[in-house]
């Protein structure tokens, strides 16, 4: 288990990194929007919810059998015994594994499913020792992702730029909207839209950002996420973008987008 040092107990923000689509760059985004915020003094914890475990690999750890999120959602254990830290300074981890997937089943044989990771979660919120918890989904409305929706104060969607992206916001604003109004989670709000692999060379990525900034307005954040090698390198070596090339263009990308999302989150700032 990892020591957060916070000089007194902050406010945690929960945010869910979700589209029901794979391939958007929501991992990508997760893992490197976390490292760029702990630039920020921020206290930053990732929970991997993806059974692929894509964000655990992508910042060097192992897969351990044991150390996901799996027990803790059906009751058994502490959250906060899962804790591990990063190379990150400032980024935890709860990591993921292939036995997650078996959640899906487990999870919703509980007694209000819905709500089984935001019980899971309130020991360590009580605890006030990240100024911000990042859920990484699954790319499907599964369990996992719904139960993520249920405990999170907003949503992030990563979407690629592509003519499919309204089809798949609208399905994400919809569920957004049913949480909502079923009183299953009254607080959720969309946090805002990212738009992912970005080309400025095509006339097509700027269609569909014009298109989807028409729809969701100030929604989308004015930040884009351009295609980059480097990005794309950077989690076979287990880094961030910021540990593998802090200088290309990924790495501006998802600093300038980790600048907008505090001052839109406003998360607070460190004690002291």
């Amino acid at each position: 288990m990892t020591e957060v040092l916070n000089t007194a107990p902050v406010n945690t923000r929960v945010v869910a990194v979700a589209n029901q689509k794979g391939g958007v760059g929501k991992t990508t985004t997760t893992v490197n929007l976390a490292a760029c915020l702990t630039q920020h003094d921020q206290q930053v914890l990732l929970i991997d919810l993806d059974p692929q475990a894509n964000a655990t690999s992508g910042l060097g750890l192992p897969l351990q059998e044991g150390a996901s999120l799996y027990r803790a959602l059906l009751g058994h254990g502490s959250t906060i015994d899962l804790l591990q830290p990063t190379m990150v300074p400032g980024l935890d981890i709860i990591p993921s594994e292939l036995d997650l997937a078996g959640s899906e089943v487990d999870v919703a044989r509980q007694s209000n499913y819905l709500h089984c990771l935001n019980r899971a979660l309130e020991p360590l919120i009580m605890a006030g020792r990240y100024h911000l918890v990042l859920l990484d989904c699954p790319p499907a409305l599964g369990i996992l992702t719904m139960n993520a929706l249920t405990a999170a104060h907003g949503i992030l969607i990563p979407m690629q730029c592509e003519y499919y992206a309204l089809e798949g916001l609208s399905v994400m604003t919809r569920i957004v909207k049913q949480l909502r109004d079923s009183g299953a989670n009254p607080r959720l709000e969309i946090e805002g839209i990212l738009m992912t692999m970005f080309d400025k060379r095509t006339r097509l990525s700027g269609e569909v950002v014009d298109e989807v900034r028409k729809h969701f307005g100030d929604a989308v954040y004015e930040t884009t996420i351009p295609r980059n090698v480097r990005l794309s390198e950077a989690p076979s070596y287990g880094q961030t973008i910021i540990e593998y090339d802090k200088h290309s263009r990924g790495a501006k990308a998802y600093q300038a987008f980790a600048d907008e999302f505090l001052a839109r989150a406003q998360l607070a700032h460190p004690a002291g």
